[in-house]
């Protein structure tokens, strides 16, 4: 599945048109590796979001084509969550 649709199926960003511009901003990493939005995912890969003043270190579970907003988070498992410090 392509990135940004995973990014908005699981909700972990909620439109899709967001998750391509963050990507497209080298802000989303796929095992380490910069991606853009029409990297492919696949159940395991760990996916490293910059969003703001947060980093989100996340782990992909199960992939599906829909979700309800209960199952969406069964999607992925947060493995970390940081704040990032301002760089003034």
């Amino acid at each position: 599945m392509r990135l940004d649709k995973f990014l908005k199926v699981s909700r972990l960003i909620k439109r899709r048109t967001l998750a391509k511009e963050v990507s497209d901003q080298g802000r989303i990493e796929i095992n380490g590796k910069e991606a853009k939005a029409s990297s492919t995912v696949k159940v395991g890969d760990e996916l490293t979001i910059r969003l703001g003043q947060r980093r989100v270190t996340a782990r992909i579970d199960r992939i599906q084509e829909t979700s309800r907003k209960d199952e969406a988070a069964e999607m992925y498992t947060i493995l970390n969550e940081e704040r990032l410090g301002s760089n003034d």
